[in-house]
């Protein structure tokens, strides 16, 4: 079945709800019947063994769960004998057979249900007239994976999610990240690793602490099963939103995986994996949310546990807790001594740069770059995400960099690679291409310097680009055009992006122009600063504080002192900085040749309208 066909289904169920829902709680009823479908379709198969084996063990007086589960071929089962198509078999008590028929689950299948809040849209159905005419929709739908691929499925729930969100004025895609964005996140963690990750019976964890719908949870292993087929791969992740939750245990539930990993609860304030590590991880944390209703916890592990918890390293401003999910990630990398681990998070540009030195957001990146545990930062484009057109950045993040990445950071402005969509979703109007993710990849995994050459025709138009590794040569201009070149992947060394903040002070005056000297305690006989005159200055790490104050401050106020007292060291990544390219603006005579040809053209127009 197409994803297309398989769309209009869904929303043909819609058109049952329309007056007696409102179109933002059209999700409450299609996104649970949706996966019960699909359970039901994976269950059908082996439903009478299944029924079989279970009179057999009550017969034998034995727990019946885990035949149940073998019999079923699934992780999972459903002990009773309904099932959808039966369920329309007696129309009257089609609300209390639907109850029976959930009990009848394995309780992880029954949590999912209960996360949907299931029980309160049956009622609300029945209430409504319209829950035969909802199960018998669905009943006539085949959902089975080998109709419709778990990637597919994926992609489904996605959309549907955030209809329902923009019908009700919620963050569209709060909950997920676009398919072509996770590819490049994972194609950035692993392609490092492919030659360990081929070698037979590898057996690899993966873990998302904010997971949505288990996007990047699905995209990650099959790239690793695409890879390895006979790898083991273990799924872990938390998430907040209940309906989201749920959709991501029942796609696990299907995949075979173990879906007691994927845990419900706010991440920050209760974590659900406390004793776990993992090799790979990914998360997209919500851009700019505040932290204010699990301040006091955050807090309190900060202070209590320092180094020995997750959030060691400083606080971020309460209005942005994006970075709080960058140090717990860190707190879950399996160590260095046994195999490292590796982990990419989308970040928007605040984390980057906020905050001075001595700040919670300065002392986070401080941690991080002295502990040399960044790789890469990778721009993205614009108009990327379906809630927010801002600039965002992909982190790489290990403690198994290879020798040659040692003591360095790869900046790559992947802002250029995209694609229009022909039809835009939310905020977002581009994606990345197959190409696009395949070229950031190679930049990456190549780790060189690279510039980006944009070849220019005679009539100034752009006729094509190419990517030039440091040492290669451009390529040539087209007669009377050009080539442009900008910076692509730049390679620094951590230190670079530190700094000493020192303060800077100029000797207090009375009303008659006379220094000031303090009168007792410590400060007898010493200079008093003026407050009003305190300033600050910068100077990266590479510099002599005392060298740079002499070249820089002392000769315009040769009165200034440095309090020693006040020096900070900081650390900010001014990204953009590293990419920005100078163009003078063209020779005076040619703009005023245009001007001049303009002007003229506006004449002509004017002569023909007063002739």
């Amino acid at each position: 079945m197409s994803q297309q066909a398989l769309s209009a289904f869904l929303w043909s169920v819609a058109d049952l709800l329309r007056g007696d829902y409102k179109q933002s709680d059209y999700g409450k009823v299609i996104l649970p019947f949706t996966v019960l479908r699909r359970i039901d379709c994976v269950l059908a198969p082996t439903k009478e063994a299944v029924l079989a084996e279970l009179a057999l063990r009550e017969s034998q007086k034995m727990p019946p769960g885990p035949f149940l589960r073998k019999k079923s071929g699934a992780t999972f089962y459903n002990a009773d004998p309904l099932d959808l198509k039966k369920l329309m078999g007696d129309q009257d008590n089609v609300a209390r057979n639907l109850r029976r028929y959930i009990q009848g689950f394995s309780p992880e299948v029954r949590d999912i249900f209960e996360h949907f809040e299931f029980d309160i849209q049956i009622d609300r159905l029945a209430k409504a007239g319209l829950l035969y005419q909802v199960v018998e929709k669905f009943a006539g739908i085949d959902l089975h994976p080998d109709r419709v691929s778990n990637h597919q499925m994926g992609l489904v729930f996605e959309e549907l999610i955030r209809r329902f969100s923009e019908l009700s004025n919620e963050t569209a895609g709060e909950h997920f990240t676009p398919r072509e964005v996770i590819r490049l996140m994972v194609n950035l963690i692993f392609t490092e690793d492919d030659d360990a990750l081929t070698r037979p019976g590898i057996v690899r964890t993966i873990y998302d602490p904010t997971a949505g719908t288990g996007g990047m949870l699905s995209v990650a292993e099959e790239y690793l099963t695409d890879l390895n087929p006979s790898a083991s791969v273990s799924l872990f992740g938390q998430e907040l939103n209940p309906e989201s939750y749920a959709i991501c245990k029942a796609d696990m539930l299907i995949k075979g995986q173990d879906v007691g990993n994927i845990r419900f609860g706010n991440t920050l304030s209760d974590d659900g994996h406390p004793d776990q590590k993992f090799d790979y991880m990914l998360s997209n944390p919500p851009f700019g949310v505040e932290w204010k209703k699990v301040e006091n916890t955050v807090r309190a592990e900060h202070e209590k546990w320092g180094h020995h918890g997750r959030f060691g390293p400083g606080l971020p401003r309460v209005s942005d807790g994006s970075l709080l999910f960058l140090m717990h990630l860190l707190s879950k990398m399996r160590p260095a001594q046994q195999g490292g681990a590796r982990f990419g998070i989308v970040l928007n540009g605040s984390p980057l740069f906020t905050g001075s030195a001595g700040s919670g957001e300065s002392e986070i990146r401080r941690h991080v770059l002295e502990s040399d545990l960044v790789e890469a930062i990778v721009a993205l484009p614009t108009e990327m995400f379906y809630n927010t057109g801002i600039a965002t950045y992909v982190w790489i993040l290990s403690n198994r960099k290879p020798a040659a990445r040692k003591g360095k950071v790869q900046l790559i402005d992947g802002s250029g690679f995209w694609r229009k969509m022909r039809k835009s979703l939310g905020s977002k109007r581009k994606e990345l291409g197959d190409e696009d993710i395949a070229t950031i990849t190679r930049l990456f995994g190549a780790f060189a310097e690279a510039e980006i050459a944009r070849i220019i025709d005679a009539d100034g138009r752009e006729i094509g680009r190419e990517v030039v590794l440091v040492g290669e040569a451009p390529p040539a201009a087209p007669e009377g055009g050009k080539v442009k070149l900008a910076p692509l992947s730049h390679i620094l060394p951590n230190e670079s992006f530190g700094f000493h903040q020192i303060t800077v002070e100029r000797p207090l005056r009375d009303e008659a122009g006379n220094i000031v000297l303090g009168q007792r305690g410590k400060a007898k006989g010493k200079l008093q600063p003026d407050s009003s005159l305190r300033d600050t200055e910068t100077v990266p790490l590479s510099q002599d504080i005392h060298a740079y104050f002499a070249r820089e401050v002392l000769p315009h106020a040769s009165d200034a002192w440095i309090d020693e007292d006040k020096t900070k060291i900081g650390y900010e990544i001014p990204f953009n900085r590293h990419f920005y390219v100078f163009e003078p603006p063209r020779p005076l005579a040619e703009i005023d040749a245009d001007l001049a040809q303009v002007t003229a053209r506006i004449q002509e127009m004017l002569k023909g309208l007063t002739a």
